[in-house]
């Protein structure tokens, strides 16, 4: 029997904004069937954990312009050794902007098509504090990715 496809969601917070986007993401991932799903700090994850995914939701804020330290950090540390296992998983990109968030997407898939991870989806930027609509399309943005690596799309 095959282990079912893994979703891993990491998220890195200061003000409280990208944790409560990614839990409503996990909470949108847990209604895929077919697919398991685990989320967790940025500050916590690192090649392992990402090793072990067949996807990868990357949540990260917009600071002064450009993608948020703890978010940046955990890039840096999976980097090289996702090159080294010569690791390709899809990736998603939710980005939590006071600013337009296009400079902190741009650093974001730089760093991913570097490695190279594909990008599952376009990316999803929530400008402001996120609303209940906002929340809402983080939810289906985790659902979607989850029902795709169940169904071998991505």
């Amino acid at each position: 029997m095959t282990a079912a496809p893994q979703l891993l969601i990491a998220w890195h917070s200061q003000s409280g904004t990208c944790a409560r986007l990614a839990a409503a993401a996990l909470a949108g991932a847990g209604r895929a069937d077919g697919a398991a799903v685990s989320a967790g700090r940025c500050e916590d994850l690192g090649s392992v954990e990402v090793a072990a995914a067949s996807g990868l939701l990357l949540v990260a804020a917009e600071n002064a312009g450009r993608l948020a330290g703890g978010a940046k950090q955990f890039l840096d540390r999976v980097f090289y050794p996702s090159i080294d296992r010569d690791l390709v998983l899809p990736a998603a990109v939710l980005v939590s902007a006071g600013n337009d968030g296009r400079n902190a997407v741009g650093d974001i898939e730089r760093m991913l098509k570097g490695i190279p991870f594909t990008p599952a989806t376009e990316p999803l930027i929530i400008r402001g504090l996120p609303g209940p609509g906002d929340l809402a399309r983080a939810e289906e943005l985790g659902e979607a990715l989850a029902t795709g690596l169940a169904l071998g799309l991505f």
